[in-house]
């Protein structure tokens, strides 16, 4: 099957290309980490490429363990460093991640109106329901995940209220008469909920001729659902191409169940690119990435993923179905665990074939190793057997793998029709509902 819809790509600003011990190369440039010049440079670049967004993930916790030896989860607030790059550049959209879990709605509808109105309609929101940070927030425990999204539910419900509470056009701004805005368009909300009860209104007008794109992560059954329902893009974990076909078709049966049109909802998996000049290097790169990390701290990922302990395992041996460990009530990452365990009833992996497998040593995203004309024909492959709307580049490796996603592989697929030459539009929405 070959689709004529051009691609929606997305550029990450976590600097995935500096994992492992790729931050210790000598161009890597990590001073900068946490200086808004750092970020802005390649927002820049991503203009230049015409993308549709960047993005900037987040968490509301340190694991200081991990300061050790990477980079870790340390990070500028993504919605001030967004509103920094807003007016460095003029087009791209500006991806924002904040927690349903952690954050009261109301502030969440300020802070992306904020965004959006300093931007002039680029920003998005990222809906996440966060993995951890309980702690930081007086919560002795984490909510259950059907918790999460049911307050997920909610808190989306009262954000869109909020925006659609206080139109633009209620400012008036009549200086003759000296009426500033028109009180009766503006409206309260007046929810009570399980979670929340807020009155409203906001107080922050919106000003965008265009909604603000919501794009969201979830991909057990019910963040599946749940994204389904309400989201414009699923920013999707997806291994391979079989579990991408699969995700996305029953994405859009969801959507069209809830009542919305199948097309509404774009799946953009994450893709990890190791690029480099020659299959060679490319192979080196990825393998001097990581180096450090030994089979010990891979076995220990799986053992906390899915319960299984390979520690003893022979090496000839493959793990197969019967060998999984029956899967908990309580899992911290549902998305990780169910794709390692499809993995491992459909492959029967040996240990070795596992731990260089991207579930145990990766986030789970989709991975090509190679040169640009490797990615080119990864992505057409997966564009027309209809696995993807688009993909979120995550490059790793080097800063030059960064660039050369850039400067090279998305004119190229720009170039064979994959991928649009310039913007037609000025707003997020407009990039990502084009055709």
């Amino acid at each position: 099957m070959t689709s004529s819809r051009k691609l929606h790509i997305g550029m990450s600003l976590a600097p995935t290309w500096l994992s492992g011990d790729a931050w210790r190369r000598g161009d890597s440039g990590v001073e900068g980490l946490f200086s808004p010049h750092y970020y802005v440079d390649i927002a820049q670049r991503s203009e230049a490429a015409k993308l549709d967004f960047v993005f900037r993930p987040d968490t509301l916790f340190l694991d200081a363990a991990r300061l050790e030896d990477s980079p870790g989860f340390a990070s500028l607030d993504p919605t001030i460093l967004l509103a920094a790059i807003a007016g460095a550049t003029s087009r791209i959209g500006l991806l924002s991640t904040v927690s349903t879990t952690f954050l009261p709605p109301y502030v969440i509808a300020r802070q992306i109106q904020s965004l959006n109105a300093l931007s002039n309609g680029r920003a998005g929101w990222n809906i996440v329901t966060a993995l951890d940070g309980n702690e930081n927030f007086g919560l002795s425990d984490m909510p259950s995940s059907d918790e999460r999204y049911a307050r997920a539910k909610e808190s989306v419900e009262i954000v869109r209220r909020l925006w659609e509470g206080f139109p633009g056009d209620a400012l008036k701004l009549d200086r003759e008469t000296g009426r500033y805005a028109d009180p009766a368009a503006i409206r309260a909300i007046d929810f009570d909920g399980r979670f929340y009860k807020v009155r409203g209104p906001l107080n922050m007008p919106d000003m965008a001729e265009d909604p603000i794109p919501l794009i969201q992560a979830g991909a057990s059954p019910t963040g599946r659902a749940f994204a389904a329902s309400i989201a414009d893009a699923v920013f999707a974990a997806s291994p391979d191409r079989d579990a991408a076909i699969e995700l996305r078709a029953d994405l859009r049966n969801l959507a069209e169940a809830s009542g919305r049109s199948a097309d509404k909802i774009r799946v953009l998996p994450g893709l990890s690119l190791y690029l480099a000049e020659s299959r060679g290097e490319a192979l080196e790169l990825y393998m001097e990435t990581h180096k450090r990390l030994n089979r010990g701290q891979k076995f220990a990922a799986v053992k906390a993923c899915i319960g299984l302990d390979l520690t003893d395992w022979p090496n000839d041996r493959p793990v197969t179905a019967e060998d999984l460990p029956e899967e908990p009530a309580t899992v911290k990452n549902r998305t990780m665990a169910g794709l390692l365990r499809r993995l491992i009833v459909r492959d029967s992996p040996t240990p070795d074939e596992l731990l260089k497998r991207p579930e145990v040593i990766g986030s789970a995203h989709w991975q090509i190793i190679g040169t640009v004309e490797d990615a080119i024909e990864g992505i057409r492959d997966w564009h027309d057997a209809g696995a993807i709307d688009g993909f979120i580049a995550v490059p790793g490796g080097s800063v030059s793998s960064m660039h050369l996603t850039l400067h090279e592989l998305v004119p190229r697929l720009a170039e064979a029709g994959l991928f649009r030459s310039d913007y037609s539009g000025t707003s997020f929405y407009s990039h990502l509902t084009e055709e």
